[in-house]
C-alpha cells in the first residue's frame, strides 16, 4: 500500500494577491455586510479574518474601529501592511489558540468574508471564530450561496463544470447552503443567528452574508 502524505504537509495552494485592488465580491457585499455589523464601530476591536489584500480593514478603520487582520497569504499580508498602515495585519491561519499567537484581548466583532468555501477544516475556523470573540460579540462572515433555485438554475444552463471548476488552484472546495452554515456555527456556539442574500435577484444570490452571536454568558 502507498503511504500517502499527511493534510498537514501537503502542498496546499494559497489565493493569490498581486495588487491592492478590491475584489469584485466588495460592491455587492458591502451593503449587506454593513448592515450586519453593529451600527456604530468607532472604538470596537475588530479581527478581519482572511483579510487578504487589506480592502475590507482599511474600510473598517474608515469608520473607526480598531483592526487586526490574519491571512495565510503572506502576498496578501504585504500588500495590506503597504496600504493600510493603520491596521495590524499577520500572516496566521484562524485557530483556537488566535488570541494566544497574536497576544491580544478578546474582539467585539470577527469579520470574515468569502473565507470558509477555501478551507479544508471549516470547524477549526468557526471556533477560532468564537474564541476570539468577547462574551456577546459578534461574527459576520460571508461565502457564495447555494440552494435549490440557483442549483436548478446552474442545472438548466450546464453551468456546474463552470461553477466548480476543479482546475481552479486555490479555489472553492466547501460549497454552503443557508442550512449547513447555520449548523456549522451553531455547533461552534454561536446564537442569534442570522441570514441576508448578496448580489443578484432573491434565491439566486451570489453570496449569502450570516452573522451570529457569542453568548454574553
Amino acid at each position: 500500500m502507498i503511504a500517502l502524505p499527511s493534510l498537514a504537509f501537503a502542498e496546499i495552494p494559497e489565493w493569490g494577491y498581486e495588487s491592492s485592488a478590491p475584489a469584485h465580491t466588495v460592491a455587492y457585499l458591502r451593503p449587506v455586510v454593513e448592515r450586519a455589523l453593529p451600527r456604530d464601530l468607532a472604538g470596537l476591536r475588530v479581527l478581519d479574518v482572511g483579510c487578504g489584500n487589506g480592502v475590507w480593514a482599511r474600510w473598517l478603520l474608515e469608520r473607526g474601529a480598531r483592526v487586526v487582520g490574519i491571512d495565510a497569504s503572506e502576498d496578501g499580508i504585504r500588500i495590506a501592511r503597504r496600504e493600510v498602515p493603520g491596521a495590524r495585519f499577520e500572516a496566521l491561519k484562524v485557530s483556537e489558540s488566535i488570541l494566544r499567537e497574536l497576544g491580544e484581548e478578546a474582539f467585539d466583532v470577527v469579520l470574515s468574508l468569502e473565507v470558509v468555501e477555501h478551507l479544508f477544516l471549516p470547524r477549526e475556523w468557526a471556533r477560532g471564530c468564537f474564541g476570539a470573540l468577547r462574551p456577546g460579540g459578534t461574527l459576520v462572515c460571508s461565502t457564495p450561496y447555494h440552494g435549490f433555485l440557483k442549483n436548478l438554475a446552474l442545472s438548466a444552463m450546464n453551468k456546474w463544470d463552470f461553477h466548480h471548476n476543479p482546475m481552479w488552484d486555490g479555489g472553492h472546495i466547501k460549497f454552503w447552503s443557508r442550512a449547513t452554515l447555520t449548523s456549522l456555527l451553531a455547533e461552534a456556539g454561536f446564537e442569534d443567528i442570522r441570514f441576508a442574500g448578496a448580489g443578484r435577484a432573491p434565491w439566486l444570490w451570489m453570496s449569502m452574508v450570516m452573522s451570529g452571536r457569542r453568548p454574553a454568558s
